[in-house]
C-alpha cells in the first residue's frame, strides 16, 4: 500500500518545460489523508485527556515515549521549508520576466493583507469587549493566577523600528537562513531572482534548473513526509493533551473558550469570502485545506504547515506563479488572527487586575496589536512576545503577558489554523 501511495505521489511531479514553467505542486490524496490525520488528531487529544485521568503516570510514560516521534515529524517538514521558499520564489519570479507585473503583485498582496488585517482588528473591537466582559473571575482564583506569575515575564519588547528594517536585507543570506530569519531570506531571494533574469538567457537557463531540480527534490521529500502525518500529528497532541489535562483547561475554561470562539468567527468569515469572491465551492475548499489546516492546528506552526498549504492553494486552482510569490509573504506577514486572540487576552488580563478600559484604549489596544502583528516572529506563541509595547504605553501590567503565555496553548492552536486558511485564501483571491 505504502509503495502504490508513493508511486502515485511521485508520478504527479512534472515540468512541462525543462528551465521556465513554474511546478505543478505535489497531489496529495488528500479525502483519504484528511480522515487518517483527523481520526489521529481526535485520538491523540481524547487519549491524552483519558488518560490523564485515569491513570496520570501511564499518561507521562506515553507522553515522554511520544513526543520525541512527533518532533522529528515536524522537523522533518521544516527541514523543507526554506529550500523550498527559495526554490519557488526564484522560479515564479523568473517564470514571469515582467518586472511591472510581479511589482504590481506585490502591491497587491501587501494591500490584501492591510486589509485582511484591518478586518480582524474591526471585528476584535466590535465583539471582543463585550464577550469578554461576561467572564465572572473569582477573587480568589484571581489573586491565585496574580501570584502564579509574580513580577516577572518572559514576554520581550519589539525592537526599534529602524533595527528591524536593517535586518530586512541580511548581511549575509546564508546566515539568514541557518538563523530562520525568513523575512530577510525572501528578501535577497527576490531580489537574487530579479537579477537572474537580467542575465544571458544561456546562463539564467543553468542557475533556474538547479531551482527546479531543487524544487522538485523538496516535493518528493514532502511526500514522504507526508504520508507519516498521521503518525506524527498523534505523537504531537498525545502528550499535549496528557500534559495539560482537565483541570488546567478547567481552570481558565471560559477565557479559552470565548477566544477560540472569536477564532471561529473570524474564520468563518474567510469562507464566506470563498463563497462570493471566488470560483471554488466552499464544501471543495473546506475539505482540500483541511490537511494544512490540522497541521497548523498541531504544530502551531504556519511555516510547519506551508508544504500542504502550496499544495491545498494548488489543488484549489491557484495559479504557481502567485502561490510561489504570495505564501512565502503570507506566512511572515499575515497573523490573521493575531489581533482577535491578543487583543482578547489583553482585555481579560485587564478585568484579572481589575482595570477599567475606555472605549478609546479598547480601540487603541486592537489597532495597535493588529499593527504590530505584521511583524511577530512565526513561532508559537510569537505574537504574546511582541506585546510588551503595548501593555506598557498603556499602563497595563506587563506581568499579564506571562498568564497569557501559560495559557495559550489552546488558543494558539486555533489562531495557527485560522491564519493557515487565510493564507489560502489570500492566494487564491490573488490568483483571480
Amino acid at each position: 500500500m505504502l509503495s502504490s501511495q508513493l508511486s502515485g505521489f511521485t508520478r504527479t511531479i512534472k515540468t512541462t518545460s525543462p528551465h521556465f514553467k513554474v511546478f505543478q505542486p505535489l497531489r496529495i490524496s488528500l479525502p483519504s489523508s484528511s480522515k487518517w490525520i483527523l481520526a489521529s488528531l481526535f485520538l491523540g487529544l481524547a487519549l491524552g485527556a483519558g488518560l490523564s485521568i485515569i491513570s496520570p503516570p501511564l499518561a507521562d510514560k506515553l507522553a515522554s515515549f511520544l513526543a520525541p516521534i512527533g518532533t522529528l515529524w515536524v522537523n522533518g517538514i521544516r527541514m523543507t521549508v526554506i529550500p523550498l521558499l527559495m526554490a519557488l520564489l526564484v522560479t515564479a519570479i523568473t517564470d514571469s520576466h515582467d518586472t511591472q507585473s510581479n511589482a504590481s503583485l506585490g502591491l497587491k498582496t501587501v494591500s490584501l493583507f492591510i486589509g485582511l488585517i484591518a478586518y480582524s482588528t474591526v471585528c476584535t473591537f466590535l465583539f471582543a469587549p463585550p464577550l469578554i466582559s461576561l467572564i465572572q473571575i473569582d477573587p480568589t482564583a484571581a489573586s491565585t493566577l496574580l501570584a502564579s506569575v509574580g513580577g516577572d515575564t518572559t514576554a520581550t519588547e519589539l525592537p526599534p523600528f529602524s533595527d528591524w528594517l536593517v535586518a530586512l536585507v541580511p548581511a549575509n543570506a546564508i546566515a539568514a537562513a541557518a538563523n530562520g530569519s525568513i523575512l530577510p531570506l525572501l528578501v535577497f531571494t527576490a531580489a537574487f531572482a530579479s537579477a537572474l533574469n537580467k542575465v544571458e538567457s544561456e546562463h539564467r537557463s543553468t542557475v533556474v534548473s538547479f531551482f527546479i531540480g531543487l524544487r522538485d527534490a523538496m516535493q518528493v521529500l514532502i511526500a514522504w513526509i507526508m504520508l507519516l502525518a498521521p503518525v506524527g500529528i498523534f505523537g504531537l497532541v498525545f502528550p499535549l493533551s496528557a500534559t495539560l489535562g482537565i483541570d488546567a483547561v478547567r481552570a481558565l475554561a471560559s477565557f479559552i473558550l470565548l477566544a477560540c470562539l472569536l477564532i471561529l468567527f473570524l474564520a468563518f468569515g474567510l469562507y464566506l469570502v470563498v463563497h462570493f469572491f471566488t470560483p471554488v465551492p466552499v464544501r471543495k475548499f473546506a475539505r482540500l485545506a483541511l490537511p494544512a489546516q490540522i497541521i497548523g492546528f498541531s504544530t502551531r506552526s504556519s511555516l510547519a504547515a506551508l508544504p500542504a498549504t502550496f499544495s491545498a492553494a494548488k489543488l484549489l486552482g491557484a495559479t504557481s506563479h502567485v502561490s510561489g510569490l504570495v505564501l512565502p509573504a503570507a506566512v511572515t506577514l499575515l497573523k490573521f488572527a493575531s489581533p482577535i486572540a491578543r487583543t482578547s487576552g489583553t482585555y481579560f488580563v485587564a478585568i484579572l487586575y481589575g482595570i477599567d478600559l475606555s472605549t478609546y484604549e479598547l480601540f487603541l489596544i486592537a489597532a495597535a496589536i493588529g499593527v504590530f502583528s505584521f511583524y511577530s516572529p512565526g513561532i508559537p506563541s510569537g505574537g504574546l512576545l511582541i506585546m510588551a509595547p503595548v501593555y506598557l504605553s498603556l499602563g497595563l501590567p506587563v506581568e499579564g503577558i506571562g498568564i497569557l503565555i501559560a495559557i495559550d496553548l489552546v488558543v494558539d492552536m486555533f489562531l495557527t489554523a485560522a491564519n493557515v486558511t487565510a493564507n489560502i485564501v489570500s492566494t487564491l483571491l490573488l490568483s483571480r
